[in-house]
């Protein structure tokens, strides 16, 4: 699969259904929720840590090839970061 083909949509689809079937097992979602991921959507490889950073580096030390086809969440989110979350939460009580 040449993973730079993609679409957006599809590589995070992709991203999020190898956290599905390889990340979750593994983790205590409920322990770990804040932690980050890092996966290869290539090859499924992974990496979790508490810091965005530090989970790339070792996906990256262990699969340097990764680089350019890695997709971030948060073991307890299905996205990495939230954008504008207190900004559209005080729009929707007062709008």
């Amino acid at each position: 699969m040449d993973v730079q083909e993609l679409s957006d949509e599809a590589f995070a689809q992709r991203g999020n259904a190898i956290f599905e079937e390889r990340v979750r097992p593994n983790v205590d979602v409920d322990a770990e929720a804040h932690k980050f991921v890092a996966i290869d959507v290539e090859t499924g490889a992974y990496a979790v840590h508490e810091d965005e950073r530090t989970a790339t580096k070792q996906l990256i030390e262990r699969h340097p090839e990764a680089k350019g086809r890695i997709w971030f969440r948060r073991v307890g989110s299905e996205s990495a970061h939230r954008l504008g979350a207190s900004l559209w939460s005080s729009q929707l009580r007062t709008g």
